[in-house]
């Protein structure tokens, strides 16, 4: 805790917390949850905030911590100076422009000695998100460089470079891939960004680059860094509003969405998707489909049965009549449809439907994503030993163990730590002993 000062009592934070109808204690405990997500042991107690109460500030690592404790506990974006926590500015700064930024973040991103610090950055659940009207069309306003310029060849690149990325991501996982698409970012796309070329040409470029961030923004959240993620869909969605790309906007949108129902934040996981509907152009059935099949899941886990139900039988219907079957990035497929289908009979208490549709997902899923094979496999083997079914479920988490070596994914590392957990408890049956055997002679290293 920081020493005391000359500070009066803050009256801010005090508001804040019966505005949340806290105690003192009941702040502390909520810093203390937050700080584990954030890789920061903290055992703060109701005596540490009667001393912020009483004017002195908590370290600066905390500060962020406090404000969004209250915000997740508030539903609304709480600063540091609303809190009392940090200056009140009677004018900001002027704000970076996006380019500026991008380099700042993808440059932190594929330094490894500045990796650790960034990953400290912490989830936002009551983050405001742009609105379509507030970032579309704005690209003039870039500075330029005078001496580049770019053309179709260019855009092409980068289009074909992020989905190469994206199949590598499939394969290894976030964790390998993510610092050389930082590094893409970094020294390629950021220059082009600012050269010269037709408006039509650099608005091509926006789009491409706003799918670059948002792929490493998933691979962000791959690795469980998930401020880092939303940092990148961030900056996603502010590049697709200057692209005019309504697509990846709201691409953008349902992937933030994702990373709301995977971390049980299920009013904002519920906002986004609706959100990301709503914002959607003229919709084929596929991306219906894809938009439809998400906000199925974040309702189901917000306990909006009926709505959940209704959306799921309409992305059934959408990709029923789907043309066609390529893959694009944010693609939806029937492996696809599968897996929601076995989210939202989870979340509703059908454990056993929830298994059916989820093996139905992996049988039909194309062996190229071998980390989300991983990671359903895990899911799979959990919720059969949930029902009693440890045989079928130590099979299952054998031919997840696989693929497991070759993937470098937080998810995956999660299940696999799941896994171990619960072997141990059922050591006494011969083929859980001999695959948790198994499983420790490919423990990851570090």
């Amino acid at each position: 805790m920081a020493g005391r000062s000359d500070r009066p009592p803050n009256t801010a934070l005090a508001a804040l917390i019966d505005q949340a109808r806290w105690t003192p204690g009941q702040l502390a405990h909520a810093v203390n949850r937050l700080g584990r997500e954030a890789g920061l042991k903290l055992n703060y107690d109701n005596t540490a905030v009667h001393h912020w109460l009483s004017g002195t500030l908590p370290r600066a690592p905390v500060r962020p911590l406090v404000c969004e404790a209250l915000a997740r506990r508030l539903q609304r974006p709480i600063t540091l100076s609303a809190a009392g926590l940090g200056p009140c500015q009677t004018e900001p700064a002027p704000a970076a422009d996006i380019v500026t930024r991008l380099v700042d973040l993808g440059g932190a991103d594929m330094d490894p000695s500045r990796r650790a610090v960034l990953g400290l950055g912490l989830y936002s659940a009551a983050l405001a998100i742009p609105g379509w009207s507030e970032v579309s069309g704005r690209f003039d306003r870039l500075r330029r460089d005078p001496h580049t310029r770019i053309g179709p060849g260019e855009v092409d690149a980068v289009r074909k470079m992020t989905d190469h990325l994206s199949s590598l991501d499939d394969q290894f996982g976030g964790k390998a891939v993510r610092p050389l698409a930082a590094a893409f970012l970094v020294n390629t796309i950021a220059p082009y960004l600012r050269a010269q070329a037709r408006e039509d040409i650099r608005s091509q470029m926006m789009s491409a680059a706003a799918d670059h961030c948002y792929l490493t923004g998933y691979m962000a959240m791959d690795e469980g860094v998930e401020g880092v993620a939303q940092r990148y869909y961030c900056q996603a969605l502010e590049l697709a509003g200057y692209a005019g790309d309504h697509l990846t906007y709201c691409t953008t949108l349902r992937g933030m969405s994702v990373q709301a129902v995977d971390l049980h934040h299920s009013t904002t996981a519920l906002h986004l998707a609706d959100a990301a509907a709503a914002a959607s152009p003229q919709a084929g059935p596929r991306l219906r489909a894809f938009l439809t099949g998400q906000q199925a899941h974040a309702a189901a886990q917000a306990g909006a049965r009926a709505k959940a139900l209704t959306h799921l039988r309409r992305a059934e219907t959408a990709l029923e009549h789907a043309e066609s079957q390529a893959k694009a990035l944010g693609s939806y497929d029937p492996a696809a449809m599968s897996y929601h289908v076995s989210q939202v009979s989870f979340e509703l208490g059908d454990l056993k439907g929830s298994i059916t549709a989820l093996e139905r997902s992996l049988r039909i899923r194309p062996p190229a994503y071998k980390r989300v094979r991983v990671r359903n496999r895990g899911t799979l083997a959990e919720r059969k030993l949930a029902v009693g079914r440890l045989e079928e479920a130590c099979r299952d988490w054998g031919r997840m163990l696989d693929d497991y070596p070759a993937v470098q994914s937080g998810w995956c590392d999660k299940h696999y730590q799941t896994m171990l957990a619960a072997l141990r408890r059922h050591l006494a049956n011969p083929q859980a002993r001999d695959l948790y055997e198994r499983a420790m002679a490919t423990r990851p290293s570090g």
